[in-house]
């Protein structure tokens, strides 16, 4: 059976400060619908995937379950990093039906084209069920991104068509990413994957096996996970598996997707106005274009004569940076931890 495993576990640091600990960036209402976790898990339900598990962190379960009644959760009493993140659901799902075939996403992404999405999943799913493959969902590039990891294969890619991978490569610099893109061989690692959980911990006892061993435990016995789980390494899933296992598969798609990871993705989910300013709340911006501005509270933000500017007031905290810097704001939240100021995080 097929099985949809949403990693909602994040802190979304780089969506600070509307991002805090007690509300991650896949509870908040970034888009004029849904918040992330919300969107995604709906997708899933009624597309190729009918069932949902959600990961996520103990402190973070409750409001999941506000969010999403009725949805099984599996809570990480503290954050590891992916790889044990979906270990620890391949295991559950393992215990229960050895034949399950997991659909794995992060929670926080944006896709407008969702009827080509499905059929871009359905390909990977099947990919998992009929070869074994682990396939992952490759996007094609629309901008020079250094946030994304990608992923390369030998050719042109065809959109649609399960394609060998040749190698994941991390997140470049800005000009290995225009590389990258101009090759036309490279697409955006997009964290999504497929595979049967058997396969994934079958990679997870070679690549890590303290994980697959502590997973399969914490499966057979929930109540270990106190005493076992913080001892595990933090690792990414892609560090730890994906760069070292074979039979891996892309299925190269272009549906309007993106990463919902920093403030400078805003724009692809809440779109522009007629001078490409991206406004949510209230705010009044003149003689500027390309800016990104935020208030939730109705206090009134005002810009003139800047551009390409992410200006955020979220609760007690105002972020002013350069729209191209939006990834630093993880440097941020690095000072506040190091000047005692964590009661704004």
């Amino acid at each position: 059976m097929r099985h949809a495993v949403i990693l909602a576990g994040g802190g979304g640091t780089r969506l600070w400060p509307a991002s805090r600990r007690v509300r991650p960036k896949q509870l908040l209402p970034l888009s004029d619908t849904n918040e992330p976790l919300v969107a995604t898990a709906t997708r899933l339900a009624s597309g190729v995937c009918g069932r949902a598990l959600i990961v996520t962190a103990d402190s973070q379960a409750a409001a999941t379950r506000d969010v999403l009644p009725g949805v099984e959760i599996l809570s990480e009493p503290v954050g590891r990093n992916t790889a044990a993140a979906i270990g620890l659901a391949a295991a559950a799902l393992a215990a229960r039906d050895p034949d399950a075939v997991m659909l794995v996403m992060p929670a926080d992404q944006h896709v407008t084209d969702k009827e080509a999405f499905a059929a871009a999943l359905d390909a990977g799913l099947r990919a998992a069920e009929q070869t074994d493959a682990i396939a992952t969902i490759g996007i094609t590039p629309t901008r020079a991104e250094t946030g994304f990891g990608y992923v390369e294969i030998d050719g042109p890619a065809k959109h649609g068509v399960v394609t060998p991978v040749k190698r994941f490569v991390e997140k470049p610099d800005r000009a290995t990413a225009e590389q990258y893109v101009a090759s036309g061989r490279y697409l955006w690692n997009a964290g999504i994957f497929c595979a049967s959980a058997k396969r994934l911990l079958a990679e997870l006892t070679t690549h890590l096996p303290t994980t697959a061993h502590a997973v399969k435990e914490i499966a057979r016995e929930p109540s270990t996970a106190l005493s076992l789980y913080p001892t595990l390494p933090s690792i990414s899933f892609d560090h730890a598996v994906m760069e070292k296992a074979d039979r891996v598969v892309t299925v190269p798609a272009s549906v309007g997707w993106d990463d919902v990871g920093s403030w400078a993705a805003l724009p692809a989910v809440r779109g522009v106005d007629g001078s490409g300013n991206t406004i949510a709340g209230t705010a009044v911006v003149l003689d500027g274009t390309g800016n990104i501005v935020m208030s939730d509270d109705g206090t009134l933000i005002a810009t003139v004569g800047v551009s390409d500017m992410v200006v955020v007031k979220s609760g007690d905290a105002i972020l002013v940076i350069r729209k191209d810097a939006a990834q630093d704001v993880r440097k941020v939240i690095d000072a506040l931890s190091a000047r005692g100021l964590a009661r704004y995080l």
